[in-house]
């Protein structure tokens, strides 16, 4: 599995939209989500509109319009997206469960080659279906607050910094079981390296 542009367009533009969620933020237009991440403003747009086809933005029109998410950041996996935009997780037809295709092979029950990539399709699906947005935007908040970096989209006066951390503790204890911030930053920063999160 390969995450192409447009992939990485998707999740960058969604963990902004939850980081804007969480700082309070309404509407975030398309010009200032591609200023903030450094992206071409027309493919954002059109990723949007996909992002929106499938029910995880919505958008306002109008001279304060603009994007938010759809959902709670928690209800939409990461795997849930890469699959939306970039296709199945599996790196061979055979081994896909959303996208079978039969392979060349003339014994597939037999296939060391399947075998060892059924293995690599459950990892990569095990890994990016059991995180979820919600997940990226806490590691990435509790990093730029730990580097005093300012957050995006936010409002700079006293009384909007102060209620972030209450915010985040009552969305951690709505999450019930999910993996301690430590695991999920672990394993975060194994995945995508230190510099993003």
């Amino acid at each position: 599995m390969k995450l192409s542009k447009k992939g990485e367009y998707a999740l960058r533009s969604l963990i902004n939209l939850g980081i804007a969620a969480e700082v309070g933020r309404q509407l975030v237009q398309a010009a200032e989500l591609a200023e903030n991440e450094q992206l071409p403003v027309k493919f954002l747009e059109q990723i949007l509109q996909q992002l929106k086809d499938a029910k995880l933005v919505e958008s306002h029109r109008g001279k304060f319009g603009g994007y938010r998410l759809a959902m709670p950041a928690r209800q939409i996996t990461i795997g849930s997206v890469v699959r939306l935009i970039d296709g199945p997780l599996a790196p061979i037809g055979c081994v896909s469960q959303t996208a079978y295709e039969k392979c060349t092979c003339p014994d597939e029950t037999h296939c060391g080659l399947r075998m060892l990539m059924l293995d690599v399709r459950n990892a990569i699906a095990g890994i990016l279906d059991r995180y979820t947005l919600a997940d990226v935007v806490e590691v990435t908040l509790r990093k730029m607050r730990r580097d005093n970096v300012p957050l995006p989209f936010a409002d700079t006066s006293t009384a909007a910094v102060r209620r972030l951390p209450a915010r985040a503790a009552r969305q951690q204890a709505k999450a019930g079981g999910r993996p301690p911030s430590s695991e999920v930053e672990g394993v975060l920063h194994h995945l995508i390296g230190d510099y993003s999160i």
